[in-house]
């Protein structure tokens, strides 16, 4: 084989490690966040004494509902970057003459839905956690609009302008 066949080659495959590591960060960000560390009782007091010296005395039943929807706000920013990121992955990784974009939107889709179950079920594991349906549907529907939202971007832009990721 020529040199120069030999480094057509090389840069028609897509580099993995570069394609997927932000993926990879992201679940290991997310495996981290479902220990005991950054369950609602240890993020909640150290966020209301954190919140009380900059703003003074807190009303605590509004402070609970404030840190409730926060934690489930996390939960859709997280889980739609989960999604983004996997499709950056997937772009890279099959979609090498951007055709394919459909299929590699359901893969990342059905990855972050995985992720989602592995990360409530390893939660049902620790005592100060909770595992439940609920969050994993809210983080398959937040990777689902991410995914819906990038899709469509992706989709209205021109056939030869530069393409995500």
């Amino acid at each position: 084989m020529r040199q120069s066949d030999e480094t057509d080659l090389t840069a028609s495959r897509p580099n993995l490690l570069r394609a997927w590591w932000p993926a990879a960060v992201w679940v290991g960000l997310i495996a981290f966040e479902s220990t005991d560390f950054f369950s609602a009782q240890n993020t909640s007091s150290t966020l209301y004494t954190l919140l009380t010296h900059l703003f003074g005395q807190i009303n605590l039943y509004d402070f609970l509902i404030f840190h409730h929807y926060l934690r489930k706000t996390g939960h859709v920013v997280g889980y739609g970057m989960l999604g983004l990121l996997m499709l950056r992955g997937w772009r890279a990784t099959l979609d090498h003459d951007h055709t394919r974009l459909g299929r590699t939107a359901l893969l990342s889709w059905l990855g972050t839905v995985f992720v989602a179950a592995m990360d409530e079920w390893h939660q049902s594991f620790i005592p100060s956690r909770t595992g439940t349906w609920r969050d994993v549907v809210l983080d398959s529907a937040a990777g689902l609009v991410f995914l819906l939202a990038a899709y469509f971007w992706i989709r209205r832009r021109p056939k030869g302008s530069p393409s995500f990721p």
